[in-house]
């Protein structure tokens, strides 16, 4: 089995560094980035690399996007945080050009994914109490094993990833895991007179790009209306071009009650995340109710505009969902033993590794980036693929090389 390359005195220097005063809370792949420019980043020693992770799909749009940048530095030298305490000149903008977009009445805009989910948990239970009529405290929210939304206290409650969950409990309640894409567990769940939500990632990203089977999601929605259940999207990682579509929900034409945004919403730039729903929902929520200091900041609404925009104007779904096709067609065709499964959608896809030796994934990583390209393996035998979205035909061409290239030193 090949080992972990020695890495240079300038990387081993920052990555002492890290490791002596940072938390240990993370295992990244041992390589010093400092530099990025559309689909590619430079290490320290100024070794080219393709990013395949892109910041886990936050930098769809291409690292340092100009028009991303431009707005950014432009915005950051005029106003950058006014707080919700007053009203700024960018906000109204940004939330009349994303619900508009969309096609909501109304958006609450936040800082980080996780903090999007969890507005997303507090609006379905003020709606739950207020509209539905459950009886206080006794409202539920179905979520999906092997779920992916975040790390607070309240999400990891209802994660089935031990190693999120070991010694942070107690955990808080309200909450019933089902098996994901299983619509018999989901309509059982949906008869509980108490359940006002269910929670789901059209694809489930951290768990190794599971894609469910067609027509579950259009069920799954179905199902919920008829219960009076709102369906929740978690499209923080699938959304904005990355499957294929701006939202992977519009794959099978299916329109959320709350649908739940961030990572690429800044271009990479910066934490912006977003709730987007209908009067009836978002209304429940009167001020003072929720809020955050940073939320709707006029540098962060000025930049996620950009970023949108970049997005439609670049046809970055179009691209992903044509050249995401060519690569897994490709993945396949290596006819690798090493490669068990290769599943996605648009440029968002993995591959389960298929090796007695349960390191083969996190060395497979280590090859591909000494031959230039950078991805992260998940849950011990996944790597997932997701480039920038504006890679193009014969970049995706080289980087199946290097994929092929770096498969064939396990024999």
């Amino acid at each position: 089995m090949p080992s972990t390359t020695h890495a240079t005195s300038k990387t081993q220097h920052f990555i002492e560094q890290e490791e002596l005063y940072g938390a240990h809370n993370y295992h990244p792949l041992p390589v010093v980035l400092n530099k990025g420019k559309g689909v590619f980043v430079w290490d320290v020693d100024d070794k080219r690399y393709y990013d395949f992770l892109s910041g886990y799909s936050a930098i769809n749009q291409g690292h340092c996007h100009p028009r991303i940048i431009e707005t950014f530095i432009e915005q950051a030298q005029k106003l950058t945080l006014t707080s919700r305490a007053f009203h700024n000149d960018v906000l109204g903008e940004y939330e009349a050009y994303i619900t508009k977009l969309f096609g909501y009445d109304k958006v609450l805009p936040m800082n980080t994914g996780v903090e999007a989910v969890e507005t997303g948990l507090k609006l379905a239970r003020r709606w739950g109490y207020e509209v539905k009529g459950v009886h206080k405290n006794k409202a539920k929210i179905i979520t999906c094993a092997h779920n992916f939304h975040g790390r607070t206290t309240t999400v990891i409650s209802f994660s089935t990833d031990d190693s999120s969950r070991r010694d942070f409990g107690p955990f808080t309640p309200g909450f019933e895991v089902i098996p994901y894409n299983d619509i018999t567990a989901l309509e059982t769940a949906l008869q509980d007179e108490n359940v006002i939500a269910f929670l789901v990632e059209p694809i489930q990203g951290e768990a190794g790009v599971v894609v469910p089977d067609e027509g579950y999601l259009p069920k799954a929605a179905a199902m919920c209306k008829a219960a009076n259940v709102l369906f929740i999207a978690d499209e923080i990682q699938t959304g904005l071009c990355r499957t294929g579509k701006m939202l992977a929900c519009d794959h099978e034409g299916v329109r959320p009650d709350i649908v739940l945004l961030g990572k690429a919403l800044s271009g990479g730039t910066m934490p912006v995340s977003a709730v987007l729903a209908d009067d009836e929902i978002m209304l429940t929520i009167k001020p003072g109710d929720h809020g955050s200091t940073y939320g709707g900041n006029p540098l962060a609404c000025k930049v996620a505009i950009a970023s949108l925009q970049v997005l439609i104007d670049e046809r970055m779904a179009e691209n992903a969902a044509v050249l995401g096709e060519v690569f897994r067609a490709q993945l396949l065709a290596l006819n690798s033993k090493h490669i068990a499964i290769v599943r996605g959608k648009g440029l968002f896809n993995a591959i389960v590794i298929d090796h007695p030796d349960k390191d083969m994934a996190w060395e497979m990583c280590i090859a591909m980036k000494n031959n230039g390209l950078l991805a992260k393996p998940t849950h011990g035998d996944r790597i997932r693929f997701a480039p920038p979205l504006l890679i193009t035909r014969p970049q995706i061409d080289e980087c199946l090389d290097i994929i092929k290239m770096s498969l064939e030193i396990f024999g």
